[in-house]
């Protein structure tokens, strides 16, 4: 993923809340989110070239999320998939804490962000530029392609949009299962404004990609947004919520699905609307 906006016990009956964009080259193979036919339990989208994901849940109450931290300056092959820090946390039993400390500062993995929650602490881990995590504050964040919480025109978009959102649902007890209830955060996830150069980062690609890059969504034939992804979740269940795009960004359909948050270990059950 490229832009994560989170709610970190912010709502009196939700304690995390996710809206995000993955970018990626619209030639990669992709699987789009739905039950794991290697691991029922668990529920997201899966990279078919490498076999990791961006951003997956667990019945058994454990979520995961990456995106890669941008650095032009030091590009490079790396042996191990970023995606896999995603697919190994929700699958395994390793505490957020203990799986930062451990498999997710192994050396290996390009330059990434990363949140891991095990049910009970969520935390933020990051190889760059040394390896190193920390629980995350209460509060609404922004993880983007820098430094966590670094305050990019897109992800204080996308945080100022999330917090009124979640305003608007402080009465609700139960995250609401119609995608219709979502459309103002899928709104704030496809904006395409660019951003003032006077504001851009510098990450080292170039001032003409750094303006293509600015944007919450990314519009382009090769490269793009290829989804939008909400996660709620509640007490005992997790509503994930995922928009599809294309090259250009033509949407490709939507899907929301309830994911049960227990030791059952039950597959989702899936609403699918086409696009």
């Amino acid at each position: 993923m490229c832009l994560i906006a989170l709610a970190w016990r912010q709502h009196p009956r939700w304690p995390l809340v996710i809206a995000a964009n993955r970018d990626e080259l619209h030639a990669r193979p992709t699987a789009s989110a739905a039950p794991d036919p290697d691991a029922p339990a668990v529920y997201g989208g899966r990279d078919l070239l490498q076999g990791g994901g961006w951003l997956q849940a667990s019945g058994r109450a454990r979520l995961a999320a990456v995106t890669n931290v941008r650095n032009g300056h030091a590009a490079g092959a790396y042996p191990r998939s970023r995606g896999w820090l995603v697919r190994d946390f929700v699958r395994g039993d390793l505490s957020a804490a203990a799986f930062a400390a451990g498999p997710a500062a192994a050396n290996g993995h390009g330059p990434f962000n990363a949140l891991f929650w095990d049910g009970a602490s969520l935390v933020h881990a990051s190889n760059h530029p040394g390896a190193g995590h920390a629980a995350v504050a209460p509060g609404i964040h922004a993880m983007s392609n820098g430094a966590f919480d670094a305050p990019w025109p897109k992800s204080m978009a996308a945080t100022r949009a999330l917090d009124d959102w979640l305003r608007s649902m402080a009465g609700l007890a139960d995250p609401p299962q119609a995608i219709d209830a979502y459309e103002p955060l899928f709104g704030a996830l496809a904006d395409t404004t660019v951003a003032p150069d006077a504001v851009l980062p510098d990450t080292g690609v170039g001032l003409e990609l750094e303006r293509m890059l600015s944007p919450p969504f990314v519009r382009g034939e090769s490269y793009g947004t290829r989804c939008s992804t909400l996660v709620v979740v509640a007490p005992d269940s997790a509503v994930f919520v995922e928009r599809r795009f294309g090259p250009a960004g033509r949407a490709l359909g939507d899907s929301l699905a309830l994911v049960p948050l227990d030791s059952t270990l039950s597959i989702p059950g899936m609403q699918e609307h086409a696009g």
